[in-house]
């Protein structure tokens, strides 16, 4: 049989994942569910039924449940890591789905720090828009960004996988991403869910 690019190098006889990297899992597991919670209970207290956000409500609320779905994938796929065989899914496309929550966090996390630049620079906004809480919130997920690169790393060398695989799962994030903030949100506006600009 002929090896692919996301073939593993070696037989499947990974080590066990380290102290540090179960810790580092079960954190970004906690992370993820921590946050979804947030978007739960905007949701079980309509926090966006009033105000500004009115007419967004049911967009909102859409995008709020598709996040609590991907938030609870993270957290699986952080748990799934350190397993020592998963058996739901193939090493390979768990190495993907991990590179891939690594660079979609990562680019989500430099295009906030893109945009608060462009804030402080005058370019797009002004820098009293910039508060403690979308600092902590960037910083957030510059934390998470690189503790998927640390279990994706972890778990590539455990199983020995291709570089394909992390090519994969880099150059799928921004499609990823992309569905999610732009695809989403126009296929809403076309339901008559929000406004069109």
């Amino acid at each position: 049989m002929t090896s692919t690019a996301f073939a593993s190098d070696r037989p499947l006889a990974p080590a066990q994942p380290g102290t540090g990297v179960v810790v580092i899992a079960r954190l970004m597991a906690l992370c993820c569910i921590g946050f979804a919670v947030v978007n739960v209970v905007f949701e079980m207290t309509d926090r966006f039924a009033d105000g500004p956000y009115t007419e967004y409500a049911s967009a909102i609320a859409v995008m709020n449940w598709l996040v609590v779905g991907l938030k609870t994938v993270g957290a699986a796929l952080a748990l799934l890591s350190v397993v020592e065989r998963p058996r739901v899914l193939s090493p390979a496309l768990l190495g993907v789905l991990l590179w891939g929550a690594f660079a979609m966090l990562g680019v989500y996390a430099v295009g906030s720090v893109a945009q608060a630049v462009g804030m402080v620079s005058g370019l797009a906004g002004t820098a009293d828009q910039i508060d403690i809480a979308g600092i902590g919130y960037v910083l957030f997920f510059l934390v998470l960004a690189i503790g998927y690169g640390a279990l994706a790393i972890s778990y590539s060398r455990r199983f020995g996988l291709r570089k394909g695989v992390a090519v994969l799962g880099v150059l799928g994030a921004p499609v990823v991403l992309g569905v999610i903030l732009l695809a989403i949100p126009t296929l809403l506006a076309a339901f008559g869910l929000m406004p069109t600009p």
